[in-house]
């Protein structure tokens, strides 16, 4: 067995298999279902590592570099492990102008996040910038995991939302700040 089969055996568990199995048979090509198999892939195991994406290039007979295309295009795949909390800051127009950087600034200093570092040295949390989350109403705001919205931010209400996500409690502060957010 090849080293690519091998690891291709790795990422695609029986389990794994049979669905991306199914997945393909309701497309007309085995590209058609790259998307629906990276999804697979990082529903499974949390994130589509560089090997993943291997293993998916093999398991679909398409080059390895077609593939990385789609994973580092798409922002809703993940190429490494994701912390429990994740801060998603909006740096789009809006946010910029309302204060976006000192957000993002004031987040990665509170968490203690040095220069090229996303993630927490506990895994628990991460902050990254993305483009416009469509809530410009909210600016500066950002985004919890792939849920709630939060705006707008202060270095307060941010330093704040950190506290709160440290100890379980963002559900009312989500609730609270959106009425604030509403009541402008």
């Amino acid at each position: 067995m090849s080293p690519v089969e091998t690891l291709t055996e790795k990422i695609f568990t029986a389990e794994l298999k049979a669905k991306a199995d199914a997945c393909v048979a309701l497309y007309e090509s085995r590209r058609a279902s790259l998307l629906m198999i990276l999804r697979l892939v990082q529903d499974y195991h949390g994130y589509v590592s560089p090997e993943a994406q291997k293993a998916v290039a093999h398991y679909l007979g398409l080059p390895e570099v077609d593939v990385h295309e789609v994973v580092s295009f798409y922002t809703l795949f993940h190429t490494r492990p994701r912390a429990k909390t994740e801060f998603h800051i909006c740096r789009s127009l809006s946010c910029s102008l309302m204060g976006s950087g000192e957000m993002t600034r004031c987040a990665r200093e509170k968490l203690g996040l040095k220069p090229g570092q996303s993630a927490s040295e506990d895994g628990h949390f991460s902050v990254d910038e993305v483009e416009c989350l469509g809530a410009c109403e909210l600016a500066p705001m950002l985004q919890v995991n792939d849920g709630e919205f939060y705006g707008p931010l202060s270095p307060e209400s941010m330093t704040q939302l950190i506290d709160d996500a440290r100890q379980g409690k963002l559900e009312a502060y989500k609730k609270t700040h959106r009425m604030n957010a509403e009541s402008r």
